[in-house]
C-alpha cells in the first residue's frame, strides 16, 4: 500500500510516478524538468515531485469551457 500525501506530509514521487500520475510518458514528464516548466526537488542526483506540485501544474494549464 502507498503511503498518501497530506499538507504535513507531501508525497514525493519519482519521475515514472509521476509520469503515470499525470497520465503522460516518462518523456514527456523529463523534458518539462528540463525546460524547468515543473517545479521539482532535488535529492543528490535524484529527481522527485511534490503531489501539490503535479495538481498545480494541472491547474495552471486548465482552460475554460466557451459557449456557444
Amino acid at each position: 500500500m502507498k503511503p498518501t500525501s497530506s499538507p504535513q506530509n507531501p508525497l514525493l514521487r519519482d519521475v515514472p510516478e509521476a509520469a503515470e500520475y499525470l497520465h503522460v510518458n516518462i518523456h514527456f514528464v523529463r523534458r518539462l524538468v528540463r525546460d524547468r516548466k515543473i517545479p521539482f526537488v532535488k535529492l543528490g542526483h535524484l529527481v522527485r515531485f511534490d503531489t501539490r506540485d503535479l495538481d498545480a501544474f494541472v491547474d495552471a494549464g486548465r482552460q475554460p469551457a466557451i459557449s456557444v
